[in-house]
């Protein structure tokens, strides 16, 4: 982890937000995730100065060294980025607010498992792997009903959305195909099996206006805030 100060770049940050306004068709519905992994706490603190109260940490340890401080900035959320191992879903239910890598039924059966023993509802988003990608993780399209089916059985879990990462180098048009096309999972989850599946996590910072267009209502950025990380 960085041990040199991280704060935002805010002439980018006020671009980002100019954007979301140009892009996007809800502006007042989306939200800036600052992707703070690898940095120093003093990248979230950045963030939250700057009216950012959603932070995306992707290594559970690294939010446990941080969540002392994380406690003393009020409104702030935790949102679990990464791929969560089998053996961190306890300690991801008990730190974070969102965990938007609910990839698999077993993932989200142990998330509700750790949820229940704490008499928690833990807020999650289904990971769909939209670009049918052999590298990424999530649900393919054609398994999201039977997904959808098993978990509506666990009932300390809430599906506050979906969450997609596209495969690399493809091309803006194959990009938005592919945002379109996680959009309308997103409708159908949330008319036929979930109403509070509002929510939809995609776009990073090479990406984020195609994904604004096509529906995000959460965009995940860390190079465009913070700058390269090293």
């Amino acid at each position: 982890m960085s041990l040199t100060e991280t704060t935002i770049n805010t002439k980018e940050l006020e671009k980002i937000r100019q954007d979301i306004f140009k892009f996007s068709q809800s502006p007042k519905k989306v939200n800036i995730i600052a992707v703070t992994k690898t940095f120093s706490f003093s990248a979230i603190k950045s963030a939250h100065k700057n009216k950012i109260y959603n932070i995306g940490e992707n290594k559970i340890q690294e939010i446990e060294k941080k969540i002392q401080k994380i406690k003393g900035l009020k409104n702030l959320k935790i949102h679990f980025i990464g791929r969560l191992q089998k053996n961190k879903i306890k300690k991801a239910v008990k730190l974070c607010d969102y965990i938007h890598s609910a990839d698999s039924l077993k993932t989200i059966q142990r998330i509700n498992q750790q949820a229940k023993k704490i008499e928690k509802k833990q807020k999650i988003y289904l990971q769909i792997n939209a670009g049918e990608d052999e590298k990424k993780q999530g649900f393919l399209p054609k398994e999201i009903d039977s997904a959808c089916q098993a978990a509506l059985e666990c009932h300390n879990i809430l599906i506050e959305g979906i969450m997609t990462i596209l495969p690399q180098q493809i091309t803006k048009e194959k990009t938005k195909k592919l945002y379109t096309k996680t959009k309308k999972i997103q409708t159908k989850i949330q008319k036929k099996y979930f109403k509070k599946c509002k929510r939809l996590s995609m776009g990073m910072s090479a990406d984020y206006k195609a994904a604004l267009e096509c529906g995000a209502t959460e965009i995940r950025i860390g190079t465009k805030l913070y700058g390269s990380r090293k």
